[in-house]
């Protein structure tokens, strides 16, 4: 196939934050190699779609989205990657529209495949033309993976298929990564990977790698996307004595019933989770425990989701995504018995939301009449309100008529709103409250 169109990107990802790493890291290749990012919908030249497909919710947005950016510029070359390109690749080459499929691995030959399809670079622009828009980026937060792959076979999970077996960055590459970030003028970095607890890499672990990190970088701010619970230890957890490590945990549960559990392959019983949560919260005590839950399971009872229900209940996340079970051809749930049908598997994550949601109002107004420092990430709405992230996963909002995009500023929390809380921007020394960390 050959294309002779312009030379403009639109990158667009769905999914996990390893999919959201990825698509930073075909960003800087492409703008590296002179193609211009715009935003989807600026009517790109070239549309790219990091898809994902750990759900079938997840496939129809794929399709949904492929279907959307032929819409929007009938002459672009429409590219679908990552996870369902690698899971279904005919599937999505079937789709009209769809000009072009590169899996988990093919994806990183983008480049060489655009420029092998006779796609330009930069184009130029005539003196009366206005340049196309850049790809907007604040630069706050960003994503550095350490890490690829998994090799447990959770028997409901399709990622060890679309991801393949376990890798990890070396550790030099990764500290200068996070190094190359920083420069860039990002205060949070966040470490991701399929399962970043396996980090291995040059005879030491996870925990090795976050400590070369914080001895040799500055990085403000260092984030983990998610850890089992059998990573946790009193010496992973002894790191947070730096304040620079957030207090913020994601450890996916998927059921609170152990014969589920059990019947999911997972690698953990009820009492190691709650061993885990107790440790890092007797260390910890603000910190943010949030999770995912999977409702529906095979064979699932009434008595094992209020097992799993009240479990969740008793754990009391700070933020819980719940799925309603999605069937993947090729594991071994999907061939299960008794599949619960989609009306009920509907009502239990009603309930499942409902008690995620009082949660996490009761974990955030913990808070109230105390200081964060939320990283400020951009402008909320209206004239002067703002929008930051604690490092403990609360959302703040808070007035000024000074910018405060990027800036690391304490706040002092006064109430409620929206799904966070709202604040006053407080005196510097406001921030020595949260500043002692028990470990």
């Amino acid at each position: 196939m050959e294309y002779r169109g312009g030379g403009t990107v639109a990158l667009e990802t769905l999914g996990c934050k390893l999919n959201q790493a990825e698509t930073e890291l075909l960003a800087g290749k492409l703008t590296a190699a002179g193609y211009h990012l715009v935003t989807p919908r600026q009517g790109a030249d070239i549309y790219v779609l990091n898809t994902c497909t750990v759900t079938h919710i997840a496939d129809r947005k794929s399709r949904h989205l492929l279907r959307w950016a032929r819409r929007r510029n009938p002459k672009s070359l429409v590219i679908a990657i990552g996870c369902y390109a690698q899971r279904a690749p005919q599937e999505l080459a079937d789709l009209p529209g769809v000009n072009l499929v590169l899996g988990n691995e093919e994806k990183w030959r983008l480049v060489e495949v655009l420029q092998a399809t006779g796609v330009p670079r930069q184009m130029p622009h005539a003196p009366d033309q206005e340049p196309p828009t850049h790809h907007p980026r604040v630069r706050t937060r960003t994503l550095v993976k350490i890490q690829d792959g998994c090799r447990d076979f959770c028997t409901y999970c399709i990622v060890p298929w679309v991801r393949g077996g376990e890798s990890s960055l070396p550790a030099d590459q990764v500290v200068a990564e996070v190094k190359a970030k920083v420069e860039a003028g990002y205060k949070e970095i966040v470490l991701t990977g399929t399962k970043i607890g396996s980090y291995r890499a040059d005879g030491g672990g996870l925990k090795r790698l976050l400590e070369r990190i914080l001895a040799e970088t500055v990085v403000e701010r260092l984030r983990l996307s998610s850890l089992q619970p059998q990573d946790i230890s009193p010496d992973l957890i002894h790191l947070w004595r730096d304040g620079r490590l957030c207090r913020h945990l994601h450890l996916p549960l998927q059921s609170g019933s152990q014969a589920v559990l059990t019947r999911m392959g997972r690698c953990y019983s009820k009492t190691d989770y709650r061993r885990a949560v107790s440790l890092v919260r007797e260390r910890l005590p603000d910190i943010a425990i949030t999770s995912d839950i999977i409702v529906g399971f095979p064979g699932e009872s009434d008595q094992e989701f209020e097992e799993s229900y009240r479990f969740c209940q008793e754990i009391g996340f700070a933020a819980l995504h719940v799925f309603p079970y999605s069937p993947r051809a090729g594991t071994a749930a999907a061939g299960m018995r008794d599949q619960v049908e989609p009306r009920l598997k509907n009502r239990r994550k009603g309930q499942m939301l409902a008690l995620a949601g009082d949660s996490a109002q009761r974990f955030r107004e913990r808070f109230l009449g105390r200081t964060l420092t939320p990283l400020w990430e951009g402008a909320a709405e209206g004239a002067g309100i703002w929008s930051g992230l604690s490092d403990n996963a609360i959302r703040v909002f808070a007035r000024s008529e000074e910018p405060l995009t990027n800036k690391l500023l304490p706040v002092r929390l006064i109430g409620s709103y929206k799904q966070g809380l709202w604040g006053e921007l407080a005196d510097a020394t406001c921030h020595q409250e949260e500043a002692g960390r028990p470990i």
